[in-house]
């Protein structure tokens, strides 16, 4: 089933399946709802209600007109609009890239309405900014994305030569380079980084009160290790890290039997219960 809700004056398209404990997954760049493909029929069929929209100017939501509308308070925000219009009150929740930053900051600041996190590829806030030298360098993309115009044009100069090279060719480009080709959804994505770059400078060092689970994979061309494990400095209650091997950033399509295995055996022993 596919929802059209209203959220902060925007259209955001929702894929909403099965019945149960709601699980709500968050997607990140240059991602939209289309990568939990291998995880929501899974969780579908181990009974339970999967929640996976398409983040503001991702997919087929709307786009938000400035580059602020794309600030971290914001897409927290729209995850407690997106269940509040589902009549939702507590979900099991599940973050990758950007949307596992959102997901950090959702679970910190709203554990009333999150009984368990799974954080793929992407640690705490604080974590990451305290990163080593080797997280330093892995992330330069984050600096060349503030460059407005430029990164566009380069991102999708020569057929999108940069970007196949940037993301190693995955298999996953003819999808992302359809919707990004679109009018204006490259931008929008980027905004992400534009809109928070002072989170490196600053980060939100607010705990997780709720059962955390960590997952790197260790072919990751963009994050290190480090930022993954050290986060349960971040967390209050038990943090749980996983390390999979042999699969790159995007472990839920490189990996999805490994992160599949992972997710439900940790929603089984719900600590909350």
């Amino acid at each position: 089933m596919q929802h059209r809700l209203s959220i902060d004056g925007l259209t955001i398209n929702v894929r909403d399946e099965g019945a149960g404990e709601p699980v709500l997954l968050v997607h990140g760049f240059p991602d939209d709802h289309f990568v939990w493909r291998y995880q929501v029929p899974v969780l579908v069929a181990a009974g339970y209600r999967v929640i996976a929209p398409d983040t503001r100017g991702c997919g087929d939501s709307d786009m938000a007109k400035q580059t602020q509308d794309y600030k971290l308070p914001r897409l927290v925000a729209d995850l407690v609009a997106i269940l509040d219009a589902l009549a939702i009150d507590r979900v099991k929740l599940v973050g990758h890239d950007w949307g596992a930053v959102i997901a950090w900051a959702f679970a910190a600041k709203h554990p009333e309405r999150v009984t368990q996190f799974a954080a793929l590829s992407v640690g705490h806030a604080a974590s990451y900014a305290a990163g080593p030298l080797e997280q330093k360098l892995k992330g330069w993309y984050v600096v060349m994305f503030q460059l407005r115009g430029f990164a566009e044009r380069l991102i999708k100069a020569w057929n999108w030569a940069f970007f196949r090279r940037f993301t190693d060719h995955h298999p996953e480009l003819a999808h992302w380079t359809a919707r990004l080709g679109r009018p204006g959804r490259l931008t929008a994505g980027i905004n992400y980084y534009r809109a928070n770059f002072g989170l490196l400078l600053r980060p939100d060092r607010a705990k997780v009160k709720v059962a955390v689970l960590g997952i790197y994979s260790d072919g990751d061309r963009y994050l290190a290790e480090a930022q993954m494990r050290d986060s349960a400095a971040f967390v209050t209650a038990p943090f749980r890290y996983e390390r999979i091997a042999g699969a790159g950033h995007w472990l839920q399509i490189d990996a999805p039997d490994r992160v599949n295995a992972l997710l439900l055996d940790f929603f089984a022993r719900d600590l909350t219960q």
